[in-house]
């Protein structure tokens, strides 16, 4: 026969429940990514995720100029990609919790969310420069870093919860159209002939190979060509930085660290940019379909 709880466990309860939906709101975890989960399940993440910190990145929005009515739009969703971004940079690092060595955070986690939040930061500069004085110097916001005294992200990359559907969208929506920077092209460029210059360090890494997109795509309408070269660009410097990558980390952390550290983020980096050509060909053709299978590397060692 079963029992009533006594009025002091029901108070109890309540209060480890409460505790715990404070601690998961101030680790700035997306309610979609927890989603269909018990409550002890969330208890579990709350705890580890008290143990890892939590990344906390500087406030994009806070420091732009006066936003053009013809831009806000392609703003506000490169914004709402910032907390996307920051939202699974903080469910990696519970996901990851005593993986990789000292270094493991850095290169797996906040390294690549660095890139991730420059690419967007980027296309926010350029879709205002478009009517309006280009906005210089945001670059230095793409930094974050990890806080371990429980200091949740700060300014509009905090609130990563209704508006995260919305961040994969600004990836591949209109402001798809994002330039590669004279930095990141150079930035290819250096990373290849360095690769090449690492002797035995390179071989000894191995390279990372990725399947050819131009030669996957059907003819390209006269209105995209310039934006498919521009992202067939970008994805040419996304695997030079990643072989790069692979030298200046070789021999940290462990069976899992390329995977984790650079081929993940690099798969995700080139679906986005891959998706952004297929939508560029789609608009004035037939959008190509089937595209993602392209966005996977390898490791050849």
């Amino acid at each position: 026969m079963s029992r009533a709880l006594p009025k002091y466990n029901k108070r109890r309860v309540a209060l480890i429940g409460g505790a715990a939906a404070v601690v998961l709101s101030g680790a700035v975890i997306a309610g979609s990514a927890l989603a269909g989960e018990t409550s002890k399940s969330n208890g579990t993440s709350a705890r580890t995720l008290a143990d890892t910190g939590t990344i906390a990145c500087p406030d994009v929005k806070s420091q732009l100029p006066t936003v053009p009515a013809s831009a806000q739009a392609e703003v506000d969703r490169n914004l709402a990609l910032l907390d996307t971004q920051l939202a699974e940079a903080n469910k990696r690092l519970v996901d990851t919790v005593g993986q990789g060595g000292a270094n493991f955070v850095q290169n797996a986690i906040l390294g690549p969310l660095a890139d991730k939040r420059k690419s967007t930061i980027d296309r926010i500069a350029i879709s205002i420069g478009r009517t309006a004085e280009k906005p210089q110097g945001l670059d230095a916001l793409a930094e974050c870093a990890l806080s371990t005294d429980g200091a949740a992200g700060t300014g509009d990359e905090a609130g990563a919860g209704d508006e995260a559907g919305a961040g994969e969208e600004a990836g591949a929506g209109e402001e798809a159209t994002a330039e590669p920077s004279a930095t990141a092209t150079d930035a290819a460029d250096d990373g290849a002939g360095e690769a090449g210059d690492t002797g035995d360090d390179a071989a000894g890494a191995g390279t990372i190979s990725c399947p050819d997109v131009a030669s996957q795509l059907p003819t390209i309408p006269a209105t995209a060509q310039a934006e498919v070269d521009r992202n067939l660009a970008l994805l040419d410097t996304q695997l030079a930085e990643a072989n790069k990558r692979l030298v200046d980390t070789v021999g940290q952390g462990g069976a899992n660290f390329v995977q984790n550290a650079i081929l993940g983020p690099l798969a995700d980096k080139r679906k986005s940019t891959i998706d952004r050509i297929a939508i560029s060909i789609g608009r004035t053709a037939e959008k190509p379909q089937g595209l993602d299978a392209l966005a996977e590397c390898a490791l050849n060692e």
